[in-house]
């Protein structure tokens, strides 16, 4: 474009590269040593083989390889973009826009905690703000000794057990402060406690290989399935003989 003198007017697109929201972080690996490369290309041939259209696989490589880093690298980018024949900005498009790809090291333990609106004012952000100081680190920080992530997180699908602090995508349930610093503690300890539902606890790498679509080896507890709090209006409807409508018909049928 030009401007009212018809001089030529250059437009900068984009954030500058050494803004936050890049995947720039000092020491981040820029490539993976042959043998690493060698190793994820095997999982990542069962991953892509899944597949009818091979670039369908992006959003599992990416969990594959934040699970070699903790985090998604230059590294693990340009591992997915030869993967699957694309460039760089394509992927890098992808991952950016979810919120479950981290941009920095990450802890064995990510712990979040919701903080929408009913478990917030159930009780979401003194837990938060409780961890925060029980932990000494501020949202999206990580613990010195590397055990903890801490982060603020958009809701989980599980208003009805507000508040609910989630441990690598675990659920755990109707938490309090004290609960709460009680299951940091856990973790901190090397015994984590359970999960309210769901698979036991693993490491954030191995989380992420598993939504990567690999092998899960843990056992399965029972923990699975809704719980009272779920279904508690399924059963006011069945003792009160209650039927959903019957829909209209459709025109023309």
């Amino acid at each position: 474009m030009t401007g009212p003198q018809g001089e030529p007017v250059f437009l900068r697109l984009g954030p500058p590269p050494e803004e936050p929201n890049q995947f720039l972080v000092d020491g981040a690996p820029q490539s993976y040593p042959p043998e690493v490369v060698a190793r994820l290309e095997v999982d990542a041939k069962e991953i892509i083989g899944r597949y009818p259209n091979q670039r369908s696989a992006l959003l599992p490589l990416l969990h594959l390889v934040q699970g070699e880093d903790s985090y998604l690298t230059p590294a693990g980018l340009q591992f997915c973009a030869d993967q699957l024949g694309l460039t760089g900005a394509e992927v890098s498009a992808v991952a950016s826009f979810y919120t479950m790809y981290r941009r920095g090291p990450t802890g064995e333990y990510l712990v979040g905690v919701c903080t929408n609106t009913l478990c917030a004012v159930m009780g979401g952000d003194a837990i938060f703000d409780s961890l925060k100081e029980h932990l000494g680190i501020g949202n999206d920080e990580t613990t010195s000794d590397g055990a903890i992530t801490l982060q603020h997180i958009e809701c989980n699908a599980a208003c009805d057990y507000a508040p609910v602090v989630m441990v690598n995508w675990e659920f755990f349930d109707n938490q309090t402060t004290e609960s709460a610093r009680a299951l940091v503690e856990s973790l901190r300890s090397g015994e984590p406690l359970a999960p309210t539902r769901g698979a036991p606890l693993c490491k954030f790498r191995e989380t992420s290989r598993v939504l990567a679509g690999l092998r899960d080896e843990r056992p399965d507890e029972g923990q699975g399935g809704a719980g009272a709090a779920t279904l508690a209006g399924l059963r006011v409807a069945q003792q009160n003989d209650m039927q959903a409508p019957t829909p209209p018909a459709a025109e023309g049928q």
